[in-house]
């Protein structure tokens, strides 16, 4: 590979990695075939995936598989602990070249459950099937261990290593041991607890292990229930006592509730070009594959036939024999032996909406794609979000906010900023000293400011905004309206952006009487009307700041007719104070401003004096 070539694969890599988002999930690295290298995970895809890519990283292992991967996939899941399963499995999918735990066969421990007459339930890393059943391996051992330990609480399988016989039990071969008095064992060793019973309670641990609670849940209930009926109550409270511990468990999810097993999940967002098609697929509790294509339109189809269309294709192409699809609604297809849901509760509707978080998400960084290549692009979407939310006759190319300032009605002025394209245009910023106004009053502040900008529009002939937000509620929105509307005649939207008790900006308002635009506080659009807000809020101020300083550093020197800057400087520098300039002789004067200048300042202080 020449340097141009290898600049040009880490410029495409760093290009991904910019716009991956600040949630939990797994990432996958592909080398110039497209076979997947490395698996990994994250807290937080952005931040960990571009530390790969620091030019500080000085170990060699990373820079030589850094220097193998062509192309960054990821999966975005919910917590932290997600996105450690989500990773184990694709590990175990795909076996990738990188991940050197992967090749390691006791990578991560299994649950065993023994085929012995009376079985014992333990972790282990050596799998032999001829021992009894595996369930797992676990990646996150805190799992593993919060299962170990329920069914531990639950049904106190035995942890000694005796080859109990049915012989050995009658002839009392066995001692009990400190387990039971503690109350941790039953004592089936002894024929204090009877094989059945035991029995049936690794059965409820096994569909515990197989991740099947909900069933398990359903029959502690109808158990405790019959008891309570038959007033047996101390064994319907250690029911109860089991029903609790496995609901606290089941509280605790992982990525995919256990019942589910080998189904294909299908989600579609899309606009007027372009269409996303999330494919997730499960296999014995666990996402296994997770794609998102990206479908151009050509004939304006509709979601339906895409969705359709996408289901086909994917499951050929990634031969998938699931029987179940979870779809967010039933499109026009029957596929033989398969069925289709469309869940509204439950793991089936959490998965879902997994999947639709994915999607949205892989949208999201494709449409920050194209406006880092095209800014114009962002620029038109939010004019187009503000002209649909406001339902405004044109987008609003031009869009002007203003805002007042003053300290008890002292050095009152007001701004106006013009954004022009969502952009700020600073040669069109405007400063306004208030002149026909005494006193703190911002709402006739506000009508001379108003009808100043806009009578000189009109009457050089100026193109006009095509918006107007205040910064204010609705008391500044109607004097706004009532001189740009009643008094001039003319019919520009005003907008007002209203702030809570804190004083943070909480709302937007249009129309007449105003109301309420519904919109997120936390969107782009949102945050960028409050940016317009902060941008008039800072202009006013400075100016007012500016304003009061030249008054509060005033000085008699400055009445003084003939005398300027420097001479006042100079003055002030050499004698210090206005005082010591009163009191002194015209040769002291003289000696730092000349003879001159030195009886202009003379005459002012001695003005009528003999």
């Amino acid at each position: 590979m020449t340097k141009e070539e290898n600049e040009k694969r880490l410029a495409y890599l760093k290009g991904i990695v910019s716009r991956l988002p600040e949630k939990p999930g797994s990432y996958q690295y592909y080398d110039e075939h497209g076979t997947i290298i490395y698996v990994g995970k994250a807290k937080n895809l952005k931040s960990r995936v571009s530390s790969y890519f620091h030019t500080e990283v000085d170990r060699f292992k990373t820079k030589v598989l850094v220097s193998k991967i062509h192309n960054i996939s990821y999966t975005v899941v919910n917590t932290e602990e997600d996105a450690l399963l989500l990773e184990n499995s694709l590990i175990k999918k795909y076996n990738p070249k990188y991940n050197v735990l992967l090749k390691d066969g006791k990578t991560y421990p299994s649950i065993c459950v023994t085929n012995e007459m009376f079985p014992r339930i333990f972790k282990t890393r050596t799998i032999n099937k001829k021992w009894g059943t595996y369930y797992g391996p676990y990646s996150h051992l805190g799992t593993m261990y919060a299962i170990l330990e329920l069914i531990k609480k639950l049904y106190h399988p035995r942890t000694c290593h005796f080859p109990i016989t049915k012989d050995g039990i009658e002839q009392k071969k066995y001692r009990l041991c400190l387990d039971y008095h503690i109350k941790n064992c039953g004592g089936p060793c002894a024929g204090k607890q009877s094989m059945e019973d035991y029995r049936a309670n690794i059965e409820q641990a096994r569909e515990i292990l197989k991740g099947n609670t909900r069933s398990l849940l359903r029959t502690l209930r109808e158990q405790m229930e019959q008891l309570a009926e038959q007033l047996r109550f101390e064994e319907a409270e250690e029911i109860k006592r089991r029903y609790m511990l496995v609901s606290g468990f089941v509280a605790k999810s992982e990525v995919v509730s256990h019942t589910i097993s080998n189904v294909d999940v299908f989600s579609i967002t899309s606009d007027e070009k372009t269409a996303f098609i999330n494919y997730i697929h499960v296999t014995g509790g666990s996402i296994n594959q997770s794609f998102t294509f990206e479908y151009r339109k050509k004939l304006n189809e509709s979601d339906e036939e895409l969705l359709a269309l996408g289901i086909v294709e994917m499951r050929e192409r990634f031969k998938s024999t699931s029987k179940e699809i979870i779809l967010p609604f039933l499109p026009d297809l029957n596929l033989e032996g398969v069925t289709l849901t469309v869940p509204q509760r439950g793991d089936k509707k959490t998965l879902l909406d997994l999947s639709v978080m994915n999607c949205r998400q892989y949208r999201f960084d494709r449409l920050k794609q194209a406006e880092k290549l095209n800014p114009e692009q962002k620029a038109v979407r939010l004019m187009k979000e503000i002209q649909d939310a406001l339902h405004l006759p044109k987008m609003p190319y031009q869009i002007e906010c203003f805002d007042n300032s003053n300290i008890s009605g002292t050095d009152a002025v007001a701004a106006c900023v013009v954004f022009k394209k969502m952009k700020p245009s600073k040669k069109d910023y405007r400063k306004y000293n208030i002149k026909t106004v005494t006193g703190p009053d911002d709402y006739a502040s506000m009508k001379e400011v108003v009808r100043r900008r806009y009578t000189r529009l009109v009457n050089e002939e100026q193109p006009l905004p095509d918006l107007i937000i205040t910064d204010g509620g609705r008391g500044q929105m109607e004097v706004v309206r009532e001189v740009v509307e009643g008094e001039l005649g003319l019919q520009i939207p005003i907008a007002g952006l209203a702030k809570d008790d804190r004083h943070r900006t909480n709302e937007l308002l249009y129309g007449f009487p105003p109301v309420v635009i519904g919109m997120k506080t936390d969107s782009e659009l949102f945050r960028l009307l409050t940016q317009i807000q902060d941008e008039v809020h800072r202009f006013a101020i400075t100016f007012h700041r500016d304003k009061r300083s030249k008054h509060a550093l005033h000085s008699e020197l400055d009445d003084i007719k003939g005398i300027g800057p420097k001479s006042r400087d100079a003055l002030l520098k050499a004698l210090k104070s206005v005082k010591n300039i009163r009191e002194a002789d015209r040769e002291t004067l003289a000696k730092t401003l000349g003879a001159a200048k030195a009886a202009i300042v003379y005459e002012h202080f001695h003005n009528g004096e003999e």
